[in-house]
């Protein structure tokens, strides 16, 4: 590790970094109010507030009595509450700065639904995507006054806080009578699936079938042309597929009150993935809203507008956004919009989830779904293929020329979050691993730094997932990704080997001396400092195709917004050094170095050369004569 760890205090400016506060003084906060910066501006740090620290245990179990089944607090299993919450952010807080970090994602706060699942399964809802009052904090993480506190904690340090928000789906509250009741034809506890049921063997017209009594008369339907209130108030009763019930004790759980009433929901099973279900099946049993009925649409709108003007949050995260009707986006994120400027946040940062990995599929919820932005699964992808897997660099040079597909092209396409693992998918360590399974830790740390760099520098915005950058490793997708920063009792977690550290699960990890934190915190001190690595025009200079190398290189160059210069930055994720010569603006007057050994003079007008060291990068800067 020492020899990487050397590569790191050798970038110029690093040595001041080694000090978390020297690295949150370089943020770009300073002098500038945090309602004033750009989306791409930030550097954003995506934590789920369970698992990052514990600033009151009195809140553990949510106020909740009973057992583990009841409150849902049993930190010695991965998928039920470990105890992190609001406070233990802001206790936090010089840690998530220190790494220059500018904008904090959550996941959802809402107030969860404590435990749900089939018998023997249950798991509870500690990552807050169960929700039952969207109106209110979830007491395991805290009160509103706690996120209030955050919240302001944060915008005095010149940060912003992002909500993860929900719209698809609520907690899994109503039951089918035909899954769940005592004639059930299924055992749902056994199979944990009701089958889903499509319109057209079971229309909304019908009860329970073609063949069922006619119900919902006049119902035309609910494509875009008849997503109006004067049909939908034709749609009264909600057993076209099948016969939804509430048990007594959740008759009202939900808030909004209207949230409690079926008629709001599409009541047709779970989910296949595929066709009409991926937009009106149940999300892994979660109880799914049908968001093209008007009251649907407006009710949360009006949910969210209230979160902006109680606690003046700087973003929505958008959870599932890819499985609601795309008409449902085009009135609320324009409605959203519109209310966030009226509060005075001019440049408020929305971002959907669509899981897709081709830029066709996400650009289409930023033009025909006037969504702002989504989460860059198209980036993902590529990185991992390159840095993981030993793909061609092509692949990441051919995802970029899509950046024409979205809304506003490439001026949306540098907004677009930016990330390598999440608490779904795994943990980009864990991918390099799994494609390397003989790594030593010494390149697994270095390979997690070059991803880390090519979303730190290429457009976009970066989102590191908390504890990467203490070299958690995950086991898993989902609840394998989801570690504690405090000490752990996790079975699952005590046994993972963490990259660049001699560290356990077993210890809190919130160590500034991390060579991946201090790796990140200069990469951002680069990032906060050079207007051309937020805001730059991007251009592909050179991506390896050369089979016997690995297609391991990619070279792009940022231009400054001003025109006043050009920074190049090179990846190398093959394991030996590689040089490579390749185009740049013929003006350039000389270069010097960012990070790394840059040469200061070019072979010839209008080209570079430059030797990239194996599995790391280099950030080289020149500057254009003024006219």
């Amino acid at each position: 590790m020492t020899r990487y760890l050397t590569l790191i205090l050798a970038v110029p400016g690093i040595l001041a970094l080694a000090c978390p506060a020297a690295a949150a003084a370089s943020a770009p906060a300073g002098g500038v109010a945090v309602q004033d910066r750009l989306p791409e501006d930030e550097v954003i740090y995506f934590v789920l507030p369970d698992r990052f620290e514990n600033g009151d245990p009195a809140n553990d179990r949510g106020g909740i009595k009973g057992g583990r089944l009841d409150h849902g607090f049993d930190p010695a299993h991965k998928g039920f509450y470990h105890g992190g919450d609001l406070k233990g952010l802001i206790n936090r807080l010089d840690y998530i700065q220190g790494m220059g970090v500018t904008a904090i994602w959550l996941t959802p706060i809402f107030r969860n639904k404590a435990v749900q699942g089939p018998t023997g399964r249950e798991s509870s809802g500690y990552h807050g995507y169960w929700i039952t009052d969207f109106l209110d904090v979830d007491p395991h993480l805290g009160t509103r006054a706690d996120f209030k506190a955050l919240v302001d904690a944060a915008h005095a340090r010149g940060m912003k806080v992002y909500m993860d928000i929900i719209t698809n789906h609520t907690a899994d509250v109503i039951k089918y009578a035909e899954c769940h009741g005592p004639q059930a034809a299924v055992d749902w506890n056994e199979t944990g699936n009701c089958p889903y049921r499509p319109v057209g063997d079971y229309p909304w017209t019908t009860r329970g079938g073609l063949d069922g009594a006619a119900i919902n008369s006049g119902f035309l339907g609910t494509e875009a042309r008849h997503q109006t209130a004067e049909n939908f108030a034709r749609l009264t009763s909600p057993d076209w597929a099948y016969n939804p019930f509430v048990p007594a004790a959740d008759k009202a759980v939900k808030n909004p009150v209207w949230l409690n009433d079926p008629i709001y929901y599409n009541n047709r099973g779970d989910s296949v993935w595929e066709g009409e279900s991926r937009i009106t099946g149940d999300f892994a049993g979660l109880d799914d809203l049908n968001t093209a009925h008007p009251r649907v649409v407006q009710g949360f709108i009006d949910i969210y507008k209230q979160w902006i003007t109680d606690f003046r949050v700087d973003g929505f995260r958008i959870d599932t956004a890819k499985h609601v009707d795309m008409e449902f986006w085009q009135s609320f994120a324009p409605a959203i919009l519109d209310h966030a400027r009226a509060e005075g946040i001019g440049h408020f940062h929305m971002f959907g989830e669509v899981y897709e990995f081709e830029p066709a599929q996400l650009a289409k919820f930023t033009t025909q779904g006037k969504l702002p932005t989504v989460l860059d699964f198209a980036f993902q992808g590529r990185v991992r293929e390159m840095v993981a897997e030993g793909k061609p660099a092509t692949r990441v040079s051919y995802m970029f020329e899509a950046d024409a597909v979205y809304a506003n092209g490439f001026a949306t396409a540098r907004q677009l979050p930016t990330f390598l693992g999440n608490h779904d998918m795994g943990r980009f360590a864990m991918f390099v691993k799994q494609a390397n399974p003989d790594i030593s830790d010494a390149e697994l740390t270095s390979r997690i730094i070059l991803g880390h760099a090519m979303m730190m520098f290429a457009r976009g915005v970066p989102t590191v997932y908390y504890g990467d950058e203490q070299g958690f490793v995950s086991d898993s997708g989902d609840q394998g990704a989801r570690e504690s920063m405090f000490p752990t009792r996790t079975a699952e977690y005590l046994d993972n080997d963490l990259a660049g550290t001699d560290a356990t699960h077993a210890q809190g990890n919130f160590n500034p001396d991390h060579p991946i934190y201090r790796a990140i915190a200069a990469m951002a001190a680069i990032r906060h400092a050079e207007p051309a690595l937020r805001r730059g025009e991007q251009l592909v200079r050179h991506a390896q195709i050369d089979a016997a190398n690995g297609g391991s290189v990619l070279v792009i160059s940022r231009m400054a917004p001003d025109n006043s210069g050009e920074i190049v930055i090179a990846f190398n994720a093959g394991n030996d050094d590689s040089t490579v010569a390749f185009p740049v603006d013929g003006r350039a007057a000389g270069w010097v170095s960012l990070a790394g050994a840059c040469p200061s003079a070019a072979p010839a007008a209008g080209a570079y050369q430059l030797t990239i060291p194996a599995t790391g990068y280099l950030v080289c800067k020149s500057e254009i004569p003024r006219p």
